[in-house]
């Protein structure tokens, strides 16, 4: 009898802390053919926080991102957003449970406008109801895009087209975004616009995991960070901590 209801007191606190985590991950490992690229790695992202993945180059961060969402497809472990397990599940089935991905090269479709590209990103939404309307609130949040809506995607600045694809993953309005090197080749003044927006979408009570090389900018706006090594989380604390632990930036995220 002690024995079962120490099961079940220990399940009810598994269930409880699904809950408090909007995005967790246990255990993953990923390959890609025969090299083993991430090795258990395990990470919790509550909801309303930002929480960095940072490391060097090759360190295996972008695999991280894109085993999340499905692309990579020889993995193992288990991941849940709000508590629900979906590292099983095609990409697509985890964009409807609220999950959504910005890669690095952006992916803005040439030849479609501002409006028609943020289209794209509520296409295969369920219930979706008034396309229009959801364009027009999401760029209420994004008055660069609202001025642009009839250009061409293409012929926006590089920074321009990054909030454009962020702006596409976010119309679904999904529980947790990806983030892949958004200030990567972009003007710093736009850059610092970018972040400015990442707090603004926190305290609408977006969940984001960020990875960036921009260390000190993504620490700002951190709650906590992670720190991957050869493809193994080695260190982890508030971002507030690592801010001020230059020694720890130099050995795992000097680029």
């Amino acid at each position: 009898m002690r024995k079962s209801v120490a099961s079940t007191l220990a399940k009810a606190k598994e269930i409880e802390e699904l809950r408090l985590n909007m995005l967790r991950v246990d255990n993953l490992n990923a390959w890609y053919d025969r090299s083993h690229v991430l090795q258990g790695v395990s990470l919790e992202v509550n909801k309303g926080e930002i929480v960095t993945l940072m490391g060097r180059n090759g360190a295996g961060k972008t695999t991280t991102l894109r085993s999340l969402m499905g692309l990579l497809t020889k993995r193992q472990g288990s991941a849940f957003i709000d508590g629900t397990s979906f590292l099983d599940l095609a990409a697509h089935e985890r964009y409807h449970l609220g999950l959504a991905y910005v890669p690095e090269d952006r992916r803005i479709v040439p030849g479609l406008t501002v409006k028609e590209n943020l289209e794209l990103g509520v296409i295969a939404k369920k219930n979706r109801g008034d396309i229009s309307a959801m364009v027009d609130e999401i760029a209420e949040i994004f008055p660069r895009l609202k001025e642009r809506l009839d250009q061409d995607g293409t012929s926006m600045s590089g920074g321009e087209q990054q909030m454009l694809a962020i702006a596409r993953a976010m119309i679904g309005k999904p529980k947790v975004i990806l983030l892949d090197e958004p200030s990567e080749g972009i003007m710093p003044v736009l850059v610092e616009e970018m972040f400015e927006l990442f707090l603004k979408l926190k305290q609408q009570g977006l969940t984001i995991l960020l990875v960036e090389q921009n260390v000190q900018q993504a620490l700002k706006i951190s709650d906590r960070a992670y720190i991957l090594d050869q493809g193994e989380i080695v260190f982890h604390d508030t971002a507030q901590n690592l801010l001020e632990n230059d020694e720890i930036q130099q050995k795992y995220c000097a680029v």
